[in-house]
Protein backbone atom coordinates (compact mmCIF):
# COMPACT_ATOMS: atom_id res chain seq x y z
CA UNK A 1 0.00 0.00 0.00
CA UNK A 2 3.15 2.36 0.40
CA UNK A 3 1.64 3.89 3.63
CA UNK A 4 1.45 1.90 7.18
CA UNK A 5 -1.58 3.82 7.87
CA UNK A 6 -3.47 2.77 5.06
CA UNK A 7 -2.45 -0.79 5.67
CA UNK A 8 -3.33 -0.55 9.22
CA UNK A 9 -6.72 0.75 7.93
CA UNK A 10 -7.44 -2.25 5.60
CA UNK A 11 -6.09 -4.89 8.36
CA UNK A 12 -8.62 -3.50 10.87
CA UNK A 13 -11.38 -2.92 7.98
CA UNK A 14 -10.61 -6.72 7.34
CA UNK A 15 -11.35 -8.12 10.84
CA UNK A 16 -14.40 -5.83 11.25
CA UNK A 17 -15.99 -7.80 8.17
CA UNK A 18 -14.37 -11.33 9.52
CA UNK A 19 -16.25 -10.25 12.85
CA UNK A 20 -19.17 -9.53 11.74
CA UNK A 21 -19.44 -12.68 9.48
CA UNK A 22 -18.24 -14.79 12.50
CA UNK A 23 -20.97 -16.68 11.94
CA UNK A 24 -20.89 -17.43 8.50
CA UNK A 25 -17.29 -18.37 8.22
CA UNK A 26 -16.14 -21.88 9.29
CA UNK A 27 -12.93 -21.91 11.25
CA UNK A 28 -11.65 -24.02 8.40
CA UNK A 29 -11.85 -21.57 5.50
CA UNK A 30 -11.40 -18.38 8.19
CA UNK A 31 -7.64 -17.75 6.64
CA UNK A 32 -8.50 -17.69 3.37
CA UNK A 33 -11.63 -15.76 3.74
CA UNK A 34 -8.76 -12.87 5.64
CA UNK A 35 -6.57 -12.96 2.56
CA UNK A 36 -9.60 -12.59 0.42
CA UNK A 37 -11.21 -9.88 1.94
CA UNK A 38 -7.53 -8.18 2.40
CA UNK A 39 -6.92 -8.58 -1.12
CA UNK A 40 -10.61 -7.23 -2.20
CA UNK A 41 -10.43 -3.88 0.74
CA UNK A 42 -6.56 -2.78 -0.65
CA UNK A 43 -7.79 -3.23 -4.41
CA UNK A 44 -10.79 -0.88 -3.75
CA UNK A 45 -8.42 1.36 -2.04
CA UNK A 46 -6.30 1.29 -5.22
CA UNK A 47 -9.04 2.19 -7.29
CA UNK A 48 -10.51 4.96 -5.53
CA UNK A 49 -6.93 6.43 -5.14
CA UNK A 50 -6.30 6.30 -8.73
CA UNK A 51 -9.71 8.01 -9.42
CA UNK A 52 -8.96 10.79 -6.87
CA UNK A 53 -5.45 11.32 -7.92
CA UNK A 54 -6.68 11.94 -11.45
CA UNK A 55 -9.15 14.38 -10.76
CA UNK A 56 -6.76 16.38 -8.45
CA UNK A 57 -3.90 16.11 -11.37
CA UNK A 58 -6.07 16.99 -14.25
CA UNK A 59 -7.85 20.19 -12.08
CA UNK A 60 -4.16 21.21 -11.86
CA UNK A 61 -2.71 20.98 -14.98
CA UNK A 62 -5.63 23.34 -16.44
CA UNK A 63 -4.66 25.93 -13.26
CA UNK A 64 -0.89 25.58 -13.63
CA UNK A 65 -1.07 25.30 -17.75
CA UNK A 66 -4.21 27.97 -18.29
CA UNK A 67 -3.82 30.29 -15.50
CA UNK A 68 -7.39 31.09 -16.18
CA UNK A 69 -8.78 34.32 -14.68
CA UNK A 70 -11.69 32.66 -12.82
CA UNK A 71 -11.76 29.92 -10.31
CA UNK A 72 -12.95 26.56 -11.88
CA UNK A 73 -13.35 24.59 -8.71
CA UNK A 74 -15.42 27.66 -7.73
CA UNK A 75 -17.53 27.43 -10.65
CA UNK A 76 -17.92 23.77 -10.12
CA UNK A 77 -19.06 23.73 -6.20
CA UNK A 78 -21.48 26.77 -7.39
CA UNK A 79 -22.77 24.19 -10.26
CA UNK A 80 -22.72 21.18 -8.09
CA UNK A 81 -24.71 23.18 -5.27
CA UNK A 82 -27.89 24.11 -7.87
CA UNK A 83 -27.64 20.48 -8.91
CA UNK A 84 -31.41 18.29 -7.20
CA UNK A 85 -30.37 16.62 -4.14
CA UNK A 86 -30.42 13.08 -5.65
CA UNK A 87 -28.27 14.59 -8.79
CA UNK A 88 -26.05 15.52 -6.08
CA UNK A 89 -25.75 13.12 -3.89
CA UNK A 90 -25.11 10.34 -6.75
CA UNK A 91 -22.57 12.28 -8.76
CA UNK A 92 -20.32 12.94 -5.17
CA UNK A 93 -20.78 9.50 -4.32
CA UNK A 94 -19.87 8.02 -7.65
CA UNK A 95 -17.02 10.86 -8.60
CA UNK A 96 -15.52 12.09 -5.55
CA UNK A 97 -16.15 8.89 -2.80
CA UNK A 98 -15.47 6.34 -5.74
CA UNK A 99 -18.43 4.16 -5.14
CA UNK A 100 -19.71 1.53 -8.44
CA UNK A 101 -23.41 2.20 -9.24
CA UNK A 102 -25.13 -1.11 -7.42
CA UNK A 103 -22.97 0.27 -4.19
CA UNK A 104 -24.77 4.18 -4.81
CA UNK A 105 -28.22 2.37 -5.32
CA UNK A 106 -28.07 0.80 -2.06
CA UNK A 107 -26.69 3.46 0.01
CA UNK A 108 -29.32 5.86 -1.83
CA UNK A 109 -32.30 3.13 -2.33
CA UNK A 110 -32.09 3.81 -6.06
CA UNK A 111 -31.80 1.01 -8.43
CA UNK A 112 -28.68 1.03 -10.36
CA UNK A 113 -30.42 2.25 -13.41
CA UNK A 114 -32.01 5.13 -11.60
CA UNK A 115 -28.37 6.10 -10.25
CA UNK A 116 -26.60 5.88 -13.95
CA UNK A 117 -29.23 8.26 -14.94
CA UNK A 118 -28.89 10.62 -12.47
CA UNK A 119 -25.22 10.95 -12.88
CA UNK A 120 -26.01 11.33 -16.28
CA UNK A 121 -28.18 14.49 -16.07
CA UNK A 122 -25.99 16.07 -13.39
CA UNK A 123 -22.64 15.52 -15.47
CA UNK A 124 -24.37 17.30 -18.62
CA UNK A 125 -25.74 19.66 -16.34
CA UNK A 126 -22.38 20.49 -14.87
CA UNK A 127 -20.44 20.62 -18.11
CA UNK A 128 -23.59 23.39 -19.95
CA UNK A 129 -22.80 25.37 -16.54
CA UNK A 130 -19.33 25.40 -16.76
CA UNK A 131 -19.64 26.72 -20.35
CA UNK A 132 -22.04 28.62 -19.61
CA UNK A 133 -20.13 30.14 -16.62
CA UNK A 134 -16.84 30.91 -19.01
CA UNK A 135 -19.02 32.75 -21.68
CA UNK A 136 -19.75 35.08 -18.76
CA UNK A 137 -16.46 36.09 -17.18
Amino acid sequence: MRSEDEARDIVQDTFEKVWLKAAEVSFEKAKSYLFTTAYRLMLERIRKSRRTTSIDHSLRVVSVDEQPDFDVIKILNEGISRLPEDQRSVLLLRDYEGYHYDEIGQITGLNESQVKVYIYRARVFLKNYIVAAENLI
